[in-house]
């Protein structure tokens, strides 16, 4: 039995995540000059795929939440215990990376989205 894809809900899912992870960043680059901040991730999109019938959830106040459901995308510290109270672990560079990757994806998205709705929309006309 062919299982369908449900494109425009996985499109939602995928945008819901990239909006959580690009608010990491942000707040990654925000604290970029804070003494002993951690830099922040969230669970790679593969992972939350891999794991459909697992439940999200807020289980840290550290979690970002996305509205609706009470789902969360657990943010994961990257920890230095050998750095000094002065340091942090946020690299500037890397964070902007993650920044671009998020906005390609968020336009690849976007892009396919729209291209399948124009491809329903042609065929409802004729």
């Amino acid at each position: 039995m062919v299982q369908s894809v449900q494109l425009f809900q996985l499109a939602a899912q995928q945008a819901r995540w990239l909006a959580a992870r690009q608010s990491a960043v942000a707040g990654n680059i925000a604290n970029v000059n804070t003494p002993g901040y951690s830099s922040v991730d969230i669970t790679p999109f593969e992972q939350v795929l891999g794991n459909p019938g697992s439940q999200l959830s807020t289980t840290s106040p550290r979690h970002i939440s996305l509205g609706g459901g009470g789902q969360a995308y657990a943010l994961r510290a990257e920890n230095n215990p050998s750095l000094l109270p002065s340091e942090n672990t946020v690299k500037l560079e890397d964070e902007l990376i993650k920044s671009g990757e998020v906005r390609r994806a968020f336009e690849l998205n976007t892009a396919i989205v729209k291209a399948f709705h124009r491809m329903m929309t042609m065929n409802t006309r004729s």
